[in-house]
């Protein structure tokens, strides 16, 4: 979503040389979020464009009507918002039958005691420090504490392999301090990798400094 289009190419190769681990794809509706990107079209090009697994974030309402127009592949890793379905676990089944990684987004409010009853169903939970919709916004302070907080009751509940993924103004600083909460996967974009004057490559090293424990 960060990524100039221009110049994507150039990024992808920038990506891969550095060893990314995936390329997370933003895919809004202009219902569930006021926005629209990252097409099923899209999606599948950049499947031909690199090697690199996707992380789909679907941002769109009733998702569990919607997952096979992205042809999800075995391995990705896909989140849909809880706030977004009536269905979880029927979601969360959908997914795990394309073999890819269910995974629950959260907002910024939603409280993590939701997910009590589905942490069988689910192998990671992307917290929101923002709320969904638009690039460029400031983290909402007590998003950490909620992630650690999630932590927390994922080691107590007996799934600590459940990984954690931060998305939202996810700079330097607050990569660190979303480590430390117990984040796994961060989402880096205008705040972290794209910065304006900068090099990806520069600030892609920098950012593994910064989550790195």
């Amino acid at each position: 979503m960060c990524a100039s289009l221009f110049s994507l190419h150039e990024t992808v190769q920038a990506f891969e040389a550095a060893g990314i681990e995936y390329l997370h794809m933003d895919v809004m509706d202009g219902s569930f979020v006021p926005n629209y990107m990252l097409g099923t079209d899209f999606i599948k090009q950049m499947r031909k464009l690199s090697s690199i697994p996707l992380d789909i974030h679907l941002m769109v309402d009733r998702p569990e009507e919607k997952l096979d127009w992205f042809d999800i592949q075995a391995g990705e890793y896909v989140s849909f918002h809880y706030e977004a379905t009536n269905h979880v676990q029927r979601v969360c089944a959908q997914i795990r039958n394309k073999s890819a990684k269910p995974m629950i987004a959260l907002n910024p409010a939603t409280p993590i005691s939701v997910l009590e009853d589905v942490l069988p169903d689910i192998d990671g939970v992307l917290i929101m420090s923002v709320n969904p919709g638009f690039a460029g916004q400031k983290a909402i302070p007590q998003t950490a504490a909620k992630t650690a907080r999630l932590k927390a009751m994922l080691e107590n509940a007996g799934y600590p392999q459940v990984e954690i993924e931060a998305d939202g103004n996810m700079s330097f600083e607050n990569a660190r301090i979303f480590r430390k909460a117990g984040v796994d996967i961060f989402v880096a974009g205008s705040s972290g990798l794209f910065i304006q004057g900068r090099e990806l490559s520069a600030c892609i090293r920098e950012y593994r400094e910064c989550i790195s424990l």
